[in-house]
């Protein structure tokens, strides 16, 4: 069933007639749009925090690693049945004519819904095959949550292709608060593990109504369910679609190797360092995703502007995963301490070491969508299965070695490689899309002489003290070595003002 048209404003045109994702106002667009996703993020994950700390203690050790297992059972179900109908969606929708749009995404709907329930009901299978009955339980309700939150993503296209991210962060922000709370509550009335998995459940209903308010009289919200057009976009994206489904292996094999391969206590120590790093990982999609309608417009009509879309999000994404990634080293004994408490202890160096991997990953996603944005969906595959088969082989290899801790080697190592292959799959044979590596010595020197604190660990020094001193060092480095973007510099307070001191001049 074909879907209404939408209105100017939800589809990237605005109502002179222009389209935004073609005119110079779709970079300040994206850049607010991507700040206010962000803050909105992390102020949910701010109030998620106290949720988690409550939650981990609530179940304990071995609970807690029963929960990841079934969240990570339910996360593979998630990406392996949208095999990348999101991104491509919004791929799509940018580039093509009005008249189509909304159709393909009543279609996407439509075929959304049917993998997520077939990936339900086999992953439930599973769970009562390999673990135990209660835990398919609980899968079983996180996937009904799950696919809430699928129809949800889809009704949302409009906003996300208009640009219309302001309102995309506060059903964001929504959704982490209203799981916070309810998680608090069912802590205070003493709750076991499955009502915790059935949590998105009512959170999936609320914020799919927010959304439907927000989006209705744009667009068809119905799904339809049409084999042969399902066909026809699969021999287009089958590629990538596979390459997701082996993304979303890639992001999980660590759990349920740790799982195999080692004990009930170092998965614990593995899971809860894997859920403060699963919460950041959300940040790097969050940043390079608000810009991507301009990359997918721009790799249609124009690959030098393409390229430097690019190479202003490569420097901004290099900076910033570097300060994460060292930001948790030295921040990891407090993050474990708030999360997990002390019987966690021994999860703060599989935290730091898994800060580098995600540090790695601000990288990875920004050439990954380059690649998406020039349909190089076959050489996105390749990559994806090598970075699957590369993580499997390592992180197998080391659990005997050192536990949670190979795990978390393991990983980190995968993602550095992935980052580094996916850049030179979008440079190779196009010079304009090639990385500026002039700020690559810059950022590791700046990222080395923040590292200085952790000389300070253990000696009585307070953590968020030595979290302060590291970022001022990480960025008054870059800022002495004149490696921050202008584009970043103006975001910033003064941002005139640092501008003239990178490029040397007075105030």
């Amino acid at each position: 069933m074909a879907g209404v048209s939408a209105a100017p404003e939800s589809t990237g045109v605005e109502p002179g007639g222009e389209d935004v994702l073609s005119t110079s106002a779709a970079g300040p667009a994206a850049v607010r749009g991507g700040a206010l996703r962000v803050a909105g993020y992390f102020a949910g994950a701010l109030v998620s925090a106290v949720s988690a700390a409550l939650l981990f203690r609530h179940l304990g050790v071995v609970d807690t690693g029963r929960y990841v297992t079934a969240v990570s059972l339910v996360a593979i179900v998630g990406a392996v049945s949208d095999l990348g109908l999101t991104a491509v969606g919004v791929r799509e929708i940018a580039t093509r004519p009005e008249d189509e749009r909304w159709q393909l995404a009543g279609d996407l709907l439509g075929l959304r819904i049917t993998l997520t329930v077939l990936g339900t009901l086999a992953m439930t299978a599973i769970a009562w095959a390999a673990y135990s009955s209660t835990l398919a339980a609980g899968v079983a309700l996180a996937g009904t949550g799950l696919l809430l939150q699928a129809t949800q993503d889809n009704f949302a296209l409009p906003l996300v292709v208009g640009l219309r991210l302001g309102w995309v962060s506060v059903l964001d922000f929504a959704r982490n608060l209203l799981t916070t709370l309810t998680m608090v509550l069912l802590v205070l009335l003493g709750a076991r593990l499955l009502p915790f998995l059935g949590i998105s459940i009512p959170v999936g209903l609320i914020v799919l109504a927010g959304t439907v308010l927000l989006v209705r009289g744009t667009r068809s919200l119905a799904p339809t369910f049409s084999l042969s057009r399902w066909r026809e976009f699969a021999g287009v994206m089958l590629p990538y679609a596979a390459a997701v489904a082996a993304s979303a292996l890639y992001f999980r094999v660590s759990i349920l190797l740790v799982s195999a391969l080692s004990s009930a206590t170092q998965l614990g120590y593995f899971s809860a360092s894997f859920r403060i790093i699963e919460v950041l990982t959300i940040v790097p999609g969050l940043l390079v995703s608000s810009a991507f309608p301009i990359f997918a417009r721009a790799a249609r009509d124009d690959h030098e502007r393409l390229g430097y879309a690019l190479g202003r999000v490569y420097e901004v994404a290099l900076i910033v995963g570097a300060w994460v990634a060292v930001s948790i080293a030295v921040g990891a004994p407090l993050a474990i301490k708030v999360i997990g408490g002390a019987e966690f202890r021994h999860a703060v160096p599989v935290l730091a070491i898994q800060g580098v991997g995600l540090g790695a990953m601000f990288v990875s996603v920004v050439w990954g969508n380059g690649l998406l944005s020039l349909g190089l969906y076959r050489q996105i595959l390749v990559i994806s299965v090598g970075a699957l088969l590369l993580n499997a082989g390592l992180v197998a290899a080391l659990i005997p070695l050192d536990g949670s801790r190979g795990a978390a080697i393991g990983t980190a190592a995968a993602e550095i490689v992935a980052a580094v292959a996916q850049a030179y799959a979008v440079g190779r044979g196009r010079p304009q899309l090639r990385a500026p590596l002039r700020i690559l010595p810059r950022v590791a020197l700046a990222a080395f002489v923040a590292c200085v604190p952790l000389a300070l660990t253990g000696l009585g020094v307070p953590t968020i003290v030595l979290l302060i001193a590291s970022s001022a060092l990480f960025g008054g480095t870059l800022l002495l070595l004149r490696a921050f973007p202008r584009e970043l510099l103006d975001l910033l307070p003064a941002g005139g003002v640092l501008a003239r001191l990178r490029a040397g001049g007075g105030a």
